[in-house]
């Protein structure tokens, strides 16, 4: 059975995961949602109670219902490089090729549905909180004075995007900054900003998780850093990761939120304060590994893999078109 990964041509941290793939002699494509109808074709057919999916993709051929695993990686927009690209075609591409899938017995990382909901940062705070991890002081508002008692009783706040990067082309990452004690919180009533405490920080945390599989790197954060720089993506220091072990507690509210949020993958980021507390900042359900691996060794490559080639899932553990999250 194969592996399918739904990503762009030009992903390097896919391609660390295909070269473990083959090296287990694992079949795999890979399939960029934005060729089809352009390099990409798809076929599903229902008739007399049964259903025949193929889809075609650089010269192969594979059928839906041979699929062991699908790893949502990185997928393109659905049918952007077709001869006459629209939003109605990007429409009609994303019902026919998510719609199929959703239909076999394939594992899923992670679930479209599942993953579409984890985007939320908002949903993303409630369900740490649930799960048991620590999360700073939030405030998500259009009201200036909610943002001006908020700024009262935690003077020391951070400002960062609700949704994550700017939807420029190519998207742009937007820094966590630090709130200037006299801001004017007046430009709050045009658009949701979110405030957190600061969580004066000794280390970054980075967990990702991968089914059951949790492991964890540790970037420290220099006696001599500018306290300014709170986004660890745009900080000078050139200190390097660091595995890290996860503390029990952590590990299992991480589990909670994982099986809560139906995930197989996820990337957690945590703030660690001078206390060793670990502060939950966001979980990214398709954030990147590669720089961690390359720099603390530590096989998520190779565990996504094994992951992936793991057989399919007997019909009757599928749940609400779900699978399970297996350690």
């Amino acid at each position: 059975m194969t592996v399918l990964i739904l990503t762009g041509q030009e992903d390097v941290t896919a391609d660390m995961v295909v070269m473990h793939l083959n090296a287990a002699s694992v079949p795999v494509v890979r399939l960029d949602p934005a060729d089809l109808t352009a390099g990409a074709a798809l076929s599903g057919e229902y008739v007399h109670g049964s259903f025949h999916g193929h889809l075609s993709t650089g010269g192969r051929l594979v059928s839906i219902h041979g699929l062991r695993s699908i790893w949502v990686r990185r997928p393109g927009v659905p049918a952007a490089r077709a001869a006459q690209p629209s939003a109605w075609l990007t429409e009609e591409a994303s019902q026919a090729l998510y719609g199929m899938l959703r239909g076999c017995t394939a594992r899923w990382m992670n679930h479209p549905d599942a993953a579409r909901r984890a985007r939320h940062k908002p949903w993303q705070l409630r369900l740490a909180q649930r799960s048991g991890l620590p999360v700073p002081a939030t405030l998500i508002t259009t009201f200036p004075q909610a943002a001006r008692e908020f700024a009262e009783r935690f003077p020391d706040l951070v400002v960062k995007p609700v949704s994550g990067a700017h939807p420029q082309e190519p998207p742009r990452a937007v820094p966590t900054s630090r709130v200037a004690p006299d801001t004017d919180f007046s430009a709050v009533a045009y658009g949701p900003t979110l405030l957190q405490r600061r969580i004066a920080k000794r280390a970054d945390i980075r967990l990702t998780a991968v089914g059951g599989t949790l492991m964890a790197a540790r970037k420290e954060t220099p006696a001599d850093a500018d306290p300014d720089e709170v986004d660890v993506r745009f900080a000078t220091s050139d200190v390097p990761w660091r595995p890290a072990e996860v503390p029990p507690r952590v590990a299992a509210a991480v589990h909670t939120y994982l099986r809560e949020a139906e995930l197989a993958y996820g990337a957690f980021d945590f703030a660690e304060d001078a206390d060793g507390t670990w502060w939950f900042l966001e979980c990214n359900q398709s954030g990147q590994f590669g720089f961690i691996e390359v720099e603390t060794g530590q096989p998520l490559a190779r565990t996504i893999a094994e992951w992936l080639a793991r057989p399919a899932p007997r019909d009757h553990e599928q749940t609400d078109g779900r699978h399970t999250v297996t350690p």
